[in-house]
């Protein structure tokens, strides 16, 4: 089920574990390749209970992408407590985004 925020600043601080956020637009091809890989991703890290994975429309919210320099896409930004603490531009392969995550979800 999705959740509704007022913002996108309230959905990040909010949240009790990390947020990871998947800048993407519908007509990017590596974007609709990452989807598979983030599910991998989440639940190889322990699922919602331990990192939330959340997807940005930059179409839809460029005022998000503009607000964190989204440059290229996907671009992947890990969020604790509300502030960014790691930066992933491209397709990772889902083994090195768990060794990228990891670290910070402790």
């Amino acid at each position: 089920m999705k959740k509704t925020f007022g913002s996108f600043a309230e959905m990040i601080n909010d949240s009790d574990v990390p947020v990871l956020v998947d800048m993407y637009a519908n007509w990017c091809g590596p974007c609709k390749l990452l989807a598979p890989i983030l599910e991998e991703v989440s639940s190889r890290l322990g699922g919602p209970a331990v990192v939330k994975v959340v997807k940005v429309d930059t179409e839809k919210y460029p005022q998000v992408a503009s607000l964190f320099a989204v440059s290229a896409l996907p671009t992947l930004i890990l969020f604790k407590k509300g502030q960014p603490v790691h930066r992933l531009e491209g397709l990772p392969t889902a083994d090195d985004l768990v060794a990228r995550l990891r670290p910070h979800l402790s």
